[in-house]
This record gives C-alpha cells, sequence and structure tokens, in this order.
C-alpha cells in the first residue's frame, strides 16, 4: 500500500443523552442552561423563521484537532452528530465477522479477487529495468572513453546493477524509497493513493473512529487515528475481537477501494502487513484459516460501505489530492450528496 500507518483507533463509545423535540414541549432557560454544560456545542439559529437549519460552531472539533487530542475529537464529532450535522459520523458502529468466500467479492465488484493478497511488482520491475538500461547506456557511452578509462570505468558503471541486486536481495527495505519514487512515472499514481488513503479515511469515520492526520507523500502515505488507550492493548497483545474486526474493516479499506476500481491491486503490501499486526497483538489468537477469512471479511465489509458512500469517497478523494485539512475532509464527507 500506499504505506498506511495505523497508530491506534479511538474507542466507541455510545452515550445514552438524548434531546427529545416537539412541538408541544418547553423547557426552563435555566434548566436548558444546566443540561448543555455538561455537553456544550455552540450553534446559532436564524431569528427569521424557526424551522432555518443551525449554523454548527466547528471550534471545539478544529481545537481539538489541532492539540491532536483523539478523545476530544471523537467528543466534538459526537456533539455534532448529535444536532444533526455530522449524519455519517459513526453511522456504522456495530459489525459482526462472519464465514465469508471469494465469491462474495467477485459478486460484490471486487476485480481479481483470488489475487488480492499478491504483492504488486509493478514499481520494482519499473525501478529495475530504469537502473538497468540506464547504466548499461553510461557503460557503452564509457568505452568510448581514451586509454585505460575507456577499460575500467564500463566495469564500475556496469557493477552499480550489481550492488543494486545484490541490496535488494541481502535489505530490501533499504530500497523501498527509491522504488517508491517510481511510482510517479505510472499515469494512474496519484489518483490511486488518493482513493487509497481517502478509503481508510472514510470508513474510519463511518465506523467512528476519529482521524487526526494523513499525507498522500511519496513513502508517507497513511491515515493517522491514534488513541494511547487502544496502544496500550496492541503493544500488550490484549486486541479483543471486537476491536480487531473495526481495525481489519480499516486495514483492508485501501485494498478494497483499488479492487473495487483496478485490474491489480498495488498499495497492499502494508495494509497486510498491518493487519497481520493487528492479528498477532490480538486474543485469543485465531487460526490460520480464520485470518484468512478475515481478511476475507474485511475486504467485503469495506468495499460494502465505500459503494455504500460512494458520493463521500469521491469527495473526501478531491479534498485530499488537495492536501485539505482534516475538517475540510469531514465536511466534504458530510454534505456530499
Amino acid at each position: 500500500m500506499s504505506a498506511v500507518t495505523v497508530n491506534g483507533v479511538a474507542a466507541l463509545f455510545l452515550s445514552s443523552n438524548h434531546l427529545h423535540r416537539s412541538n408541544n414541549y418547553s423547557v426552563n432557560p435555566n434548566q436548558f442552561n444546566s443540561i448543555t454544560n455538561k455537553r456544550r456545542i455552540i450553534i446559532t439559529c436564524s431569528s427569521s423563521t424557526a424551522n432555518a437549519l443551525p449554523s454548527v460552531d466547528f471550534n471545539p472539533l478544529q481545537s481539538a484537532l489541532e492539540k491532536n487530542d483523539s478523545d476530544a475529537v471523537k467528543d466534538a464529532l459526537d456533539q455534532l452528530s448529535e444536532v444533526g450535522w455530522a449524519k455519517r459520523w459513526s453511522s456504522q458502529p456495530y459489525i459482526s465477522r462472519r464465514t465469508t468466500s471469494l465469491r462474495e467479492l467477485t459478486t460484490l465488484g471486487i476485480k481479481n479477487a483470488e489475487n488480492l493478497a499478491i504483492p504488486s511488482v509493478r514499481n520494482d520491475a519499473a525501478f529495475l529495468a530504469t537502473v538497468v538500461g540506464t547504466t548499461g547506456f553510461l557503460a557503452v557511452l564509457a568505452g568510448q572513453l581514451p586509454g585505460d578509462w575507456g577499460f575500467f570505468v564500463p566495469y564500475l558503471v556496469g557493477s552499480i546493477s550489481l550492488v543494486v541486486l545484490a541490496v535488494g536481495s541481502v535489505a530490501p527495505g533499504l530500497l523501498q524509497a527509491a522504488i517508491g519514487g517510481f511510482s510517479v512515472v505510472f499515469p494512474d499514481y496519484q489518483e490511486r493513493i488518493s482513493r487509497h488513503e481517502a478509503a481508510h479515511f472514510l470508513v474510519a469515520y463511518l465506523l467512528g473512529l476519529p482521524i487526526l492526520s494523513y499525507s498522500l507523500d511519496i513513502g508517507k502515505e497513511h491515515v493517522n487515528l491514534v488513541n494511547d488507550e487502544l496502544e496500550k492493548l496492541i503493544y500488550s497483545g490484549q486486541l479483543d475481537s471486537k476491536e480487531l474486526d473495526r481495525l481489519a474493516v480499516v486495514s483492508m479499506a485501501g485494498l478494497a477501494a483499488e479492487g473495487l476500481t483496478y485490474d491489480k491491486v498495488i498499495g497492499q503490501s502494508a495494509d497486510l502487513f498491518s493487519l497481520q499486526r493487528f492479528i498477532n497483538r490480538s486474543t485469543p489468537q485465531i487460526s490460520k484459516d480464520q485470518q484468512q477469512n478475515l481478511t476475507r471479511w474485511a475486504v467485503l465489509f469495506a468495499a460494502s460501505l465505500l459503494k455504500n458512500n460512494k458520493a463521500a469517497h469521491e469527495a473526501l478523494m478531491a479534498e485530499m489530492s488537495k492536501k485539505a485539512t482534516v475538517l475540510d475532509c469531514i465536511k466534504a464527507i458530510e454534505t456530499a450528496s
């Protein structure tokens, strides 16, 4: 994948406090102030008509995002949901894993579902072909140098390819930045990255997991969800099945987005790595067959959410491509038709 960094996600809490309204219901102003002081969000209503929609103050949410406070971000979004603005926020809080087949993925629209987990070598091939082709051409030119230079320089230039192959075999991670840079030579690169990361962002939002930041920069592609409590569960190996399921769906969202659009998925490696990390940190441990089913189910569930919220996904892609703020991205999700 465009590398996705999932540092943790905020746990979902359901509020039991609801505000009921009717035409015959009235409340003392002092009582109303007492109630709203507990969960405050500033709204202003037009005095010209009682039916006018409230204009929402986004300052609490903006402040929480600037502080990188996931709990405060969640509280602000919960408040926006209560006043009727953030309708898509946490609209899919309950998920339940089930047995899933490849046929279901194909029926939903995933292309080449059987090959989703096979890492792409497109960027690797482009990098290797460029290195070999360039060094070969330079070696031929160097052969025209006079004297001993024409003998030694071609060998030195030609050996660059051998060094690259050796490093790729022993420590491939050292070449990832260079290989990743070759993504830009493909015309679909930016659109893939935007679609992939927007899927992580949107699915997390629909599941009630607040997003603090994101990046589409080469080698730094990620959507960042941070929560101290959940991080402790991950590092201590105490993730329960409920949290594992939610993290799995978010992790597979980028892969699902590419699978719905392209014949070949490019950015699945980091997604699958993240999912395996969460599986290894969960309790109780699940078998290999259960891991395979979890992966298929998570792709299916994420793809279903993306198809059902296609307009929001497209709007979010457009905002992220412009490097919009997280707040503007959230507004794009909520205002998409």
